[in-house]
């Protein structure tokens, strides 16, 4: 195992993950309201990308707190402060002022995505660990960030935006499709794209079978994914899709157990399909 490929997907994962927790307050809204534009203290979001690059906090909330103790006011003696014909020698002693604190509170809504730097390094290491120095480790490591990204999105609002699940797949058929150009690659790209069709056509068929119980995020989703384990083959996307359901199904089972849900109550299905599709990938990755 070459140690420099993994601290070099660490530091991409670093990197990525840091820039996760901004890109998923902005996306975590509900379908009829238009993507954030201001932190939750108002600050616009002001960077790279119209603002969609930055860390976490804006630049205003990272300023560090400043506290400024109130003063009296120029010219007020401490006389002033007795009563009418009180000698000041027995004026009594006023108690300190409270401290004025210009402490700006931390975000609520970034507090969700805490972990997602730690998650995308995780992910991004085993990615390399399984995969090597082989062609397609270059793909998997672009599309890690931008899936935990849904995730964590998902995890929010029951909700995979278009801007991310739609690129998602392309990127994932351009991105495999040029590892099946060079030398040493471990998959097939006309599998992968067949295997987007198949795991996207199964998820639409659900959908239509059930839309209360499938959303159409969901079905786009299965496009990349599917993309994703079809490079290593059938049995690999049947292992990485069956994994998904399998993950969703005991998340559930666990709500329903400890009464923190019902057996109707919907769940965001799309962090079960992601993680499917990573065992199904590790899987493939080690055994081809």
């Amino acid at each position: 195992m070459d140690a420099a490929l993994l601290a070099l997907a660490a530091v991409w994962g670093a990197v990525t993950g840091l820039l996760i927790p901004r890109a998923a307050y902005r996306f975590a809204v509900e379908p009829e309201e238009p993507w954030r534009t201001a932190c939750p203290a108002g600050h616009p979001l002001t960077g790279p990308a119209r603002g969609w690059l930055g860390p976490a906090r804006c630049a205003p909330c990272a300023v560090p707190a400043a506290r400024v103790p109130e003063t009296p006011a120029p010219g007020t003696a401490a006389s002033e402060t007795s009563a009418p014909g009180t000698p000041a020698s027995e004026a009594p002693t006023p108690e300190p002022p409270e401290p004025r604190t210009t402490d700006t509170p931390t975000p609520p809504a970034y507090a969700p995505a805490t972990l997602a730097p730690l998650v995308t390094v995780l992910v991004c290491v085993a990615l390399a660990a399984a995969t090597g120095a082989r062609p397609e480790l270059v793909g998997w490591l672009a599309l890690a960030p931008v899936a935990v990204l849904l995730a964590v999105v998902d995890r929010r609002v029951h909700r995979l935006p278009d801007p991310l699940t739609l690129p998602l797949a392309a990127a994932a058929v351009l991105l495999l499709g040029g590892a099946a150009l060079l030398p040493g690659h471990a998959g097939s790209w006309t599998s992968g794209l067949l295997g987007g069709l198949a795991l996207g056509g199964f998820y639409l068929l659900l959908f239509l079978i059930n839309p209360n119980g499938m959303g159409f995020g969901d079905v786009k989703l299965a496009l990349a994914l599917g993309v994703a384990l079809g490079w290593y083959g059938w049995t690999v996307l049947f292992v990485g899709g069956f994994a998904g359901f399998l993950f969703g199904a005991a998340y559930g089972l666990v709500l329903v157990l400890l009464r923190r849900t019902g057996r109707r109550t919907g769940i965001p299905f799309g962090p079960f399909m992601i993680a499917g599709a990573l065992t199904g990938v590790l899987l493939g990755a080690l055994t081809g």
